[in-house]
């Protein structure tokens, strides 16, 4: 599918406080490329988010065992892009699968971060990622050694800036801590996820952590895995993710979650449809410029699995100024889960 000829030009922001600019859009590699997605399909959706301005492209060395890295760099290397107009990443900490003695192959030992870094760029042919992020905390591993690891990691020309995924903000804190304390450089960025749904670490546990440290963040899951996209107004169609019942973080979701539940949670994204309709935008639209609105979020990172789902996100760029602090406030009202310490200024 052709890049439709009406698409709006990306924008681009820096990462934190950092002199890196990434698309404000990103596309992400999680469940899909090198798993529930063919090669082909992975190289069709990097083609259309490339061609549409997307520059950042998100991976883990956990993602499909490792295949996700693979196909992601086979699509680099098939289409001859240049590599300094790419920021490429990738994420540290389940690599137990590549070993058969997992003591080491996984958490943030100096050990497993260098090996980790190595067998990445391998799987990705790249010499060097543009960002690499420790994916979970390790409390096992003393904050020094994580810190010392991934400075290593810089020093050695293998990755540009190190940041967090899914740490809390008094660990991002103890790691600045030590990056001053010894010299070196703190994690620049954090990957937790956002959306409509989902607030409170954004907006309310980070917030002093954006003037303290310059944090950025790249965010995932923005339309909480398709919740917001609007397709399960009317029921779980077949196709869709939540139907996926042989994915492991999908039995767990329903195993957490029960009917009256999810049903509370569709009506309440029901309701903001009128919102969409209003502004004369699709609720994946709607969903996403929201999360854009935020200024302290450096990039979305988005899944697709069709040429046409990168478009559709990608369009939300041109939506975020249609987003007034009076719609910000009709929004906060249907969601009712503002958080009650929140400084964001819209």
């Amino acid at each position: 599918m052709a890049k439709p000829e009406d698409m709006p030009p990306m924008t681009y922001r820096f990462l934190g406080r950092s002199g890196l600019r990434v698309s404000s859009i990103s596309l992400g590699g999680w469940l899909t490329y090198g798993g529930h997605i063919d090669r082909e399909g992975t190289y069709a959706c990097m083609k259309a988010a490339y061609d549409c301005g997307v520059n950042f492209f998100d991976c883990a060395e956990s993602y499909s065992e490792g295949d996700s890295e693979i196909v992601m760099g086979e699509a680099i290397k098939k289409y001859g892009w240049k590599r300094n107009d790419l920021v490429i990443s990738t994420k540290i900490y389940w690599g137990e699968c590549f070993g058969d003695n997992p003591a080491n192959n996984k958490g943030l030992s100096r050990k497993h971060i260098i090996e980790g870094v190595d067998a990445s760029l391998k799987r990705l042919g790249l010499e060097y990622v543009d960002l690499i992020y420790a994916h979970r905390p390790d409390r096992q591993t003393p904050m020094e050694e994580t810190v010392r690891a991934f400075n290593h990691i810089i020093n050695s020309g293998k990755a540009f800036y190190w940041g967090t995924s899914e740490w809390n903000a008094d660990e991002i804190a103890q790691a600045w801590r030590y990056a001053d304390k010894l010299g070196m450089i703190g994690p620049l960025m954090e990957q937790p996820a956002y959306n409509m749904l989902t607030r409170e670490k954004v907006e309310s546990e980070f917030a002093h952590l954006y003037p303290e440290t310059g944090l950025g963040l790249t965010v995932f899951s923005p339309l909480k895995s398709g919740i917001l996209s609007g397709k399960y107004k009317d029921g779980i169609p077949d196709d869709s993710r939540y139907a996926q019942t042989s994915l492991e973080f999908i039995k767990g979701y329903w195993n957490r979650t029960n009917k009256d539940t999810w049903n509370a949670i569709i009506e309440q994204v029901n309701r903001l449809q009128p919102i969409a309709d209003k502004l004369g935008l699709k609720m994946t639209t709607l969903a996403l410029a929201w999360v854009l609105k935020n200024p302290n979020v450096s990039s979305a990172i988005t899944g697709a699995s069709s040429a046409e789902q990168v478009y559709e996100n990608c369009r939300a760029v041109a939506a975020v100024d249609k987003l007034t602090p009076e719609v910000m406030a009709e929004v906060d009202e249907i969601l009712n889960n503002k958080p009650p310490e929140m400084t964001l200024r819209y």
